[in-house]
């Protein structure tokens, strides 16, 4: 009996479920896009092209790892991508040449090479052990001082065999002799060395990226890699397959990594979200449709088929709703994609991975989630009883169950624990507590919501109960104080979409703007140089300006990267590692000093943002563990704290102690800063002159490049706030229709007794507001306490709430909520009220 009336229910009334349909079908859609990254990020590979003739590849690992006991004997390993390429000792290629399999063990290093054309205008190549290329198609291998060409870098530089060619990488620069040409390779231009000028010239001597493995003549690839492992042994990984493209595009671990954490950690998100709005969404239509279960309940159902009936409803619309939502998902995971490849987050070399697992996984949630709604749904109208049950359905109870009300508070209060635990910690600390707060305070509500919706609308319509706004204010009070379980359906969704977007946009918008006064107080040079094209500036272009009349100090800045441990996981951290004199680092970078002094900067020393010393427990004087880029472990000494890093750089490193970790060892800007009374425009015009590859600019060079650096996570943030606030969004237009096309017999009875077609329309109009007024300022209640502890322990300052988003979001809002309740009030108002007051029976 009960699935017949369920399929009964769905196929002569599909009117009643169009609002459950939607909400699961756009929750499946959101799910079904994460899935999608999540999935790619797994199975994410690349193939090798350089690599490719060589079956067996030998590289460091690309992630750092960190083992943590999370409890009684469960040990948990945590991975962190590298923020440099790792490397491996060049003398491990000698161990694996003696394996009795191996034809060759080649190391290969590409690194940056800068070439000056006669017009000088550089041009930029890659550079690498000519033992690693192609065949020739002109001339011989290079010798000392010689270079091999592309035919493509040649045409481009108008050289040939024999000519001299003038090359800048990290080892230095020199004129090449040009010895022969190479096959065009399909990564680029190239520049082929003889091994040990490429050892050299690469900035980190007795390193490679990769050992090249070729097996002699009868050696299968299985062999050859069990061979070279017993070489290796845990010094390296051995590479063989699709995994060697890991080896050849290093991206490809932070790309996996961020695809991971992107779908994983929004993924959740996303899915307790969809939970939350279809649950609300079908305890909603359950509740309209109390009168026709109160009636089964008459005629003799009993509870469990009244449960059984409604939960077989959900689950008919949950499958077809997750197929059909799929393709919606499949559109937002590729858009999500293709934008992250142009932002540079994911490497181009990875395709999105399409299968049916995020679809499964979608269809799974969404026939669970309305399971679970329909059961919690179904336990109101399933404890009707049968004699009384048409006059309880009539009259909706205006008490909530201890239950609930408990389960509420407890919400709310874990939530304000939460943000004031958060007040008194780190920045890292406080910012993973940001969703959990917001999700604390949505169940609150959600649970609470006929209270709060009460007092919230009481506080409100105040001015309406007066008479003062005419009949249509008196008729809006009279009805949200009455149908405060209606008006909580309502606002839920509003409260979501504020939370949320609030929380997001707000936080980046506070840590950007924190980002670009540190930058703005903190950058004092008087001119910067930034490299106009190609990797960087060399390491000597610091010199070539500190040597001009006119300058007082240059400061070559080198940007990285560290990884540090915090809370039992694994970080990552802007680093800068500058060159010449420190302590005449305040001339071009006042970083604002609180304790010791930057002139102690020092071989294995390091100064540190006060706020990121005091999330890593250390002070002035301590030994800090780190990570560098390339997973280096060391434990330089804290010989400064500064206020300004947040934007610049929390972690201060000499250059020296870097420049042999970091992927290309080439400068980011150097700042110069002039001698008193030099002039200005002669000082820029001499930069040029003398570093003609530079772009010359004042300290806003600076800023701009340092606001770069923040695109994708203010991107990213902005792209999560859209679609939770969008959904959320959705969610309440739906919810709105919903609730005013069920007050067609009240709207029916109005008309009626006399009420006019404005004055209903007026009454909706303020309602609209009310419930807008309402879940405006919970919303923003919910954000601001989200955000106060959070901004404070990133940036060290109050939230930055621009007005130029506030504003539009709050007026939003509102237009949402007026215009969803405003149409289904017109098609209302279109039925005569005759036939509007006897309603459906």
């Amino acid at each position: 009996m009960s699935n017949g009336l369920a399929r009964a229910a769905v196929r002569f009334r599909p009117a009643s479920f169009v609002g459950s349909f939607v909400a699961l079908l756009l929750g499946a859609a959101v799910l079904a896009g994460c899935g999608a990254l999540l999935q790619t990020g797994i199975l994410a590979k690349a193939d090798p092209v350089r690599y490719a003739h060589a079956p067996v590849v030998v590289a460091a690992d690309p992630y750092t790892s960190l083992t943590v006991n999370r409890g009684s004997e469960n040990e948990q390993t945590i991975y962190a991508p590298l923020p440099e390429r790792g490397r491996v000792d060049t003398a491990l290629a000698v161990r694996i040449a003696a394996r009795p399999g191996v034809a060759s063990a080649v190391p290969d290093a590409s690194f940056p090479v800068q070439q000056q054309a006669a017009k000088q205008q550089s041009r930029s190549l890659t550079g690498g052990n000519i033992a690693a290329a192609g065949s020739l198609v002109a001339g011989r291998a290079p010798a000392a001082r010689e270079v091999v060409l592309d035919r493509q870098a040649a045409g481009q530089a108008g050289v040939k065999t024999g000519d001299r060619i003038r090359l800048t990488a990290p080892g230095g620069t020199g004129t090449y002799t040009v010895s022969g040409l190479a096959a065009p390779s399909p990564l680029g231009t190239q520049a082929w060395f003889a091994a040990p000028t490429a050892d050299r010239l690469s900035g980190h001597p007795g390193k490679a990226d990769a050992i090249l493995v070729t097996p002699k003549p009868g050696t299968a690839a299985d062999a050859l890699a069990a061979q070279v492992e017993q070489a290796v042994g845990d010094k390296a990984q051995v590479l063989t397959g699709a995994d060697r493209g890991g080896a050849e595009f290093p991206a490809l671990a932070a790309g996996k990594t961020y695809l991971l954490g992107l779908g994983g950690s929004f993924g959740g998100i996303a899915a307790m979200t969809a939970v939350f709005v279809v649950m609300g969404t079908l305890a909603l239509a359950t509740n309209q449709r109390a009168r026709e279960f109160a009636l089964l309940r008459a005629i003799g159902a009993t509870p469990k088929q009244i449960r059984r009936t409604i939960a077989t409803e959900a689950m008919l619309l949950a499958p077809a709703a997750g197929l059909l939502g799929a393709i919606p998902g499949y559109a937002l995971a590729r858009w999500w994609f293709d934008e992250l490849v142009e932002r540079g987050a994911v490497p181009p070399q990875i395709s999105l991975e399409t299968g049916v697992l995020p679809v499964v996984a979608a269809v799974l949630i969404s026939v669970l989630s309305a399971l679970g709604a329909g059961r919690l749904a179904a336990r109101k109208p399933s404890k009707l009883r049968p004699g009384l049950a048409l006059g309880e359905a009539a009259v909706p109870s205006a008490t909530l169950g201890k239950v609930r009300v408990g389960f509420g508070i407890g919400f709310c209060a874990g939530g304000a624990a939460m943000a004031a635990v958060a007040s008194q910690l780190g920045g890292d600390a406080a910012a993973v507590t940001a969703l959990g707060v917001v999700m604390c305070f949505l169940v609150g509500v959600a649970l609470l919501g006929p209270i709060i919706a009460q007092l919230g609308t009481g506080f409100l319509s105040f001015p309406l109960k007066s008479g003062a706004l005419g009949a249509s204010g008196s008729l809006s009070a009279d009805n949200t104080r009455a149908n405060a379980r209606r008006l909580a359906s309502a606002i839920t969704p509003i409260v979501m979409v504020i939370a949320f977007c609030g929380t997001l946009v707000f936080m980046q918008s506070s840590i950007r703007e924190a980002s670009a006064r540190n930058v703005s107080e903190a950058v004092v040079a008087d001119r910067v140089l930034t490299a106009g094209s190609g990797a960087g500036l060399p390491a000597e272009t610091a010199g070539y300006a500190a040597a001009l009349p006119g300058v007082e100090s240059a400061t070559g800045i080198l940007r990285t990267g560290v990884v540090y441990e915090s809370m039992q996981n694994l970080a990552t951290a802007p680093a800068l590692g500058v060159s010449g004199n420190p302590a005449a680092l305040p001339k071009v970078l006042d970083l604002g000093l609180t304790s010791g002094s930057f002139g102690a900067l020092a071989k294995n020393t390091v100064a540190l943002d006060a706020r990121f010393a005091e999330n890593l427990g250390v002070r002035t004087g301590d030994r800090v563990p780190l990570r560098l880029g390339d997973g280096t472990k060391v434990t330089p000494k804290v010989v400064a704290t500064y206020d300004r890093g947040l934007g610049v750089g929390l972690v201060l490193f000499p250059r020296a102690d870097v420049v042999a970790h970091v992927t290309a060892p080439y400068d980011t800007q150097v700042l110069v800063a002039a001698k008193a009374g030099a002039e200005q425009g002669a000082l820029a015009k001499d930069l040029q002159r003398f570093v003609p590859s530079a772009a010359v600019s004042d300290a806003a060079g600076y800023g701009v490049q340092a606001d770069l650096a923040q695109e994708l996570g203010a991107w990213a943030n902005t792209v999560m706030a859209a679609v939770l606030g969008g959904f959320a969004a959705v969610a309440a237009v739906n919810t709105l229709v919903m609730t005013v096309l069920e007050r067609r017999r009240e709207v029916g009875l109005l008309r009626l007794s006399g009420t006019t077609r404005r004055q209903v329309r007026g009454m909706m109009r303020w309602e609209a507001l009310l419930v807008a007024g309402t879940g405006l300022i919970l919303g923003s209640a919910i954000a601001g306490i989200t955000l106060l502890p959070i901004a404070r322990g990133v940036t060290g300052s109050g939230p930055h709430i621009p007005m130029a988003v506030a504003v539009p979001l709050a007026v939003g809002t509102v237009l949402l909520t007026v215009v969803a309740t405003a149409f289904p009030t017109r098609a209302l108002l279109r039925v005569r009220p005759l036939e509007a007051g006897a309603g459906r029976q």
